[in-house]
């Protein structure tokens, strides 16, 4: 069962291992109810007081196993980022990686900004242009963290950036379509690759890229869908008049791929792509790879793939 909890959870079960108990409601989350509360029975409502919940003896070791890391990790960033994290804020785990993105890379956000729509667009990968906006408490966080009062009305016109997940001795470069790998990015660091972000779509940054800036081996990470390999096609063009490889990094198997027409996706296949794939891009595998995924009407999204575990594939990190 997928966890999805929220903030306001992570406080409530943070506070059962420190206290033992918690008056935060945090049973009404579907994984705690169904597996913490009724399957492995680790927390039960007080004898007598439904409005408390209480632990059991076994509960401190699972929660170390499975909360612990991730409480402390999203804990450490409110605390260094001054942002509220009471328990009822009701923020998704993956809307508090976005927050911590916003606030590393807050400077680069700041000196470009782009209108609300666009960037709740952009940053909040799926979620749409007005996800932002039907998110207040997330709203305010997000000009929080940015230090300004309000999105710009009207986008600039040198709406160019390019973010960077710096490390102190990398060996690669992963330019990636989406942002989903620099909100999370402690295991590239360690790895020592280095990440890259121009916004998706938004490829003129790369034009700009001085020749000190390529020496390293570069790879692009993207969606196996007809946007994000057009993508990749324009993005090689820029490279090869650098007179710079760059090579796309491929799904290991189709075993995620999901139908054209699932939610939140709007890159079917277009007749253009049969013309990108006859201009010497792409591999002859990585052709019959791309072919198969249109006959059957299919694409693989970027976050299905386990980035380390390619390039361990291909030999460019070690295991």
């Amino acid at each position: 069962m997928k966890k999805d909890i929220e903030w306001r959870h992570l406080r409530g079960l943070n506070e059962l291992y420190n206290k033992e108990y918690t008056k935060l409601k945090i049973t009404n989350n579907k994984y705690i109810n169904q597996v913490l509360f009724k399957q492995k029975k680790l927390i039960r409502f007080r004898l007598g007081n439904h409005s408390i919940i209480e632990t059991t003896d076994r509960y401190k070791v699972f929660y170390e196993k499975e909360f612990l890391d991730t409480y402390s990790y999203y804990n450490d960033f409110f605390e260094k980022s001054n942002l509220e994290n009471n328990g009822h804020k009701r923020f998704k785990e993956e809307d508090i990686k976005v927050l911590m993105f916003v606030f590393y890379n807050k400077e680069e956000l700041k000196n470009k900004l782009t209108t609300e729509y666009t960037f709740s667009n952009r940053v909040f990968k799926g979620k749409g242009a007005k996800y932002l906006a039907s998110k207040p408490s997330l709203r305010d966080a997000v000009l929080f963290l940015l230090d300004i009062k309000e999105f710009p009305e009207k986008d600039p016109k040198n709406n160019q950036w390019r973010i960077i997940v710096d490390c102190l001795n990398p060996k690669l470069i992963v330019l990636c379509e989406n942002i989903s790998c620099l909100k999370v990015p402690t295991e590239y660091k360690k790895n020592n690759i280095e990440l890259w972000y121009v916004g998706g779509n938004n490829t003129k940054p790369l034009n700009d890229l001085p020749l000190e800036k390529l020496k390293l081996p570069i790879y692009y990470f993207c969606d196996w869908d007809f946007h994000g390999l057009d993508i990749y096609y324009r993005i090689k063009k820029i490279f090869k008049s650098k007179n710079k490889e760059i090579e796309i990094l491929e799904p290991i198997n189709l075993e995620n791929s999901l139908p054209v027409n699932s939610p939140n996706h709007k890159s079917k296949w277009k007749e253009k792509i049969y013309s990108i794939i006859k201009d010497e891009v792409f591999t002859d595998s990585q052709i019959t790879l791309i072919k198969t995924l249109i006959n059957q009407d299919e694409w693989v999204e970027e976050e299905s793939m386990d980035l380390i575990e390619i390039l361990e594939k291909i030999k460019v990190i070690k295991k």
